[in-house]
């Protein structure tokens, strides 16, 4: 599935520490229909859903030795969101599908630990990400054809130290459907980063329904019948025990800038669930939201440098995009292009001003006056 890329160098990779300031975001259409499992255990039955006037359908088939992906895989998806929605606001002009990046910068930016067990759990996660296949009319008119078919991502890879078995960066590259409800205009909503605090698997995905219908409702706020949402859902299980966790999950009313109150309507026996929106969060690509400053890292074996202070500014995404990466295996060949970014970034953190305007071409122009200074131990 991945490809784990194994290279000969003793230094460990300096992995960028994440500061506050990343515009958090949802790709819309993921929002409100069942493309997740809601369980941590492996599920293998697919979910079949379709929309009550028939008019929009979502398979989603699993993978019989790695399951089906689940709502916390998702974080992984909306990581990916954030990176291109920034992208954009700076003004890039081509947005990558493939995403290079440091594995701690994600999961940090997740809200999640960083030993090496959550390692291991993030390749998992992009192994489910990778081969649960969807299938949907979701946008399919747009290619003139009755359905889609992809995975959430294309593929992945992890270069891999072989002496200290550490990641040294990985990349994804996302598939095309989750790419353009992205990048299209109005494809993506802001989300609170106290999302990454919701433990269970339904209060996820609830808080993402109450984003979607809820966001932008009003006073009124948003009303939906519990059978329907349970078809939404996908869940596994029965009605009668997904009703219960409702009714539970409405006493605690825990959902981050979302109040939820079940009511009895007329001329019937279900109950209704409102759910009305209580703080200001921005839509689409508007205001920033900002991520709970990241957790120190536990183990000394993450980097050798130590995290920068509190309160500084650090850029949210250091990838390098692809035509960069060509570029400098072109014009200067036989570097190790991700050691060098480790390197570069070192270097930005070791100054207040050293922070570039345009880190793609201020990154080509390290690794040529790293070239001229060095070439000449290559020919060793």
């Amino acid at each position: 599935m991945s490809q784990r890329q194994y290279i000969d160098r003793q230094s460990d990779l300096f992995v960028p520490f994440v500061a506050a300031g990343l515009s958090l975001r949802d790709q819309r259409e993921t929002m409100e229909r069942p493309f997740f499992s809601l369980s941590k255990n492996k599920r293998l039955k697919p979910i079949e859903y379709r929309s009550p006037d028939g008019s929009v359908f979502v398979n989603v088939y699993p993978n019989p030795e790695f399951g089906m992906a689940t709502i916390w895989d998702a974080d992984i998806l909306i990581w990916a969101a954030s990176a291109l929605t920034d992208l954009k606001r700076r003004g890039a002009n081509d947005l990558p599908r493939t995403l290079h990046f440091q594995p701690y910068d994600l999961l940090t930016t997740i809200c999640r630990d960083t030993g090496g067990r959550e390692y291991a759990l993030l390749r998992n996660a992009l192994a489910r990400l990778q081969s649960t296949s969807i299938v949907t009319n979701i946008r399919a008119e747009k290619t003139r054809r009755k359905q889609r078919q992809f995975g959430w991502i294309e593929s992945w890879s992890d270069l891999v130290d072989e002496v200290t078995d550490q990641s040294r960066g990985m990349s994804i590259t996302l598939s095309d459907w989750f790419y353009e409800g992205v990048v299209m205009d109005g494809g993506v909503l802001a989300i609170d980063p106290a999302y990454f605090s919701l433990t269970g698997g339904r209060e996820r995905w609830l808080y993402r329904v109450a984003r979607k219908h809820a966001g932008g409702a009003g006073a009124a706020g948003f009303a939906i019948t519990l059978p329907t949402l349970f078809e939404k859902s996908g869940a596994e299980g029965t009605y009668r025990r997904f009703k219960f966790e409702i009714q539970g999950i409405v006493r605690c009313n825990e959902l981050p800038g979302f109040q939820l109150a079940l009511e009895a309507p007329d001329g019937s026996d279900e109950p209704m669930l409102r759910m009305r929106r209580t703080s200001s969060a921005e839509d689409g690509e508007g205001t920033r939201t900002t991520v709970p400053e990241a957790r120190p890292r536990r183990s000394a074996k993450a980097s050798r440098s130590s995290p920068p202070e509190q309160g500084r500014f650090e850029p949210m995404f250091r990838f390098l995009t692809d035509e960069t990466i060509n570029a400098v295996r072109r014009d200067f060949p036989g570097w190790d292009v991700h050691a060098l970014k480790a390197e570069f970034d070192i270097w930005i953190d070791g100054g207040e001003n050293r922070q570039p305007q345009d880190y793609q071409a201020a990154f080509y122009g390290f690794v040529k006056r790293h070239d001229v200074r060095n070439r000449h131990q290559l020919a060793r």
